[in-house]
């Protein structure tokens, strides 16, 4: 499973209620979510995403509230995966819930540039910065981990394996 897109990159301990902050979780709506993600560090963040960008961030991603809607919010927007150094377990464990790809690669910050141009090979944990050439070895996501993203999340993969 190879993901690509340009890097938007962000900092250390990005928490949930700048991912997607609480005055919007009275909607359920994703569009509508999407619509406000990261929207107090950039208001026009969602334009980008739309493109389908990577994040690439530091420390702690998702850290904060377990709010589910951080995930939807991010994927519903356009982005295709995150690469952090570290995240939240529960941001993390949600990511995959909904079929929001994510890796966790130490110092990954130090090799990726905001604007960079990558693919992420989800299978191998391998990031390549396609505009420069540079290869970066993460860690692998476990096959089940895999299984649940092909499928589009949790609630898909064990539709799948029911019928």
């Amino acid at each position: 499973m190879i993901v690509e897109g340009k890097v938007v990159k962000l900092g250390d301990k990005i928490d949930t209620d700048v991912i997607i902050p609480a005055k919007h979780l009275k909607y359920t709506d994703p569009s509508y979510l999407a619509q406000h993600v990261l929207e107090p560090l950039d208001p026009e963040f969602h334009k980008k995403a739309a493109e389908g960008v990577i994040i690439v961030a530091g420390r702690l991603f998702g850290t904060g509230s377990s709010r589910e809607q951080a995930a939807i919010a991010l994927k519903a927007a356009g982005v295709k995966a995150i690469i952090a150094e570290s995240f939240a377990r529960i941001f993390f464990r949600n990511a995959i819930n909904n079929g929001l790809p994510v890796l966790a690669c130490r110092e990954v910050t130090a090799y990726v540039h905001d604007g960079d141009e990558v693919a992420v090979d989800l299978r191998s944990g391998e990031v390549l910065v396609k505009n420069r050439g540079v290869s970066i070895k993460c860690g692998r996501l476990p096959e089940l981990i895999l299984n649940i993203l092909l499928r589009g999340g949790l609630v898909e993969y064990l539709k799948s394996a029911v019928n």
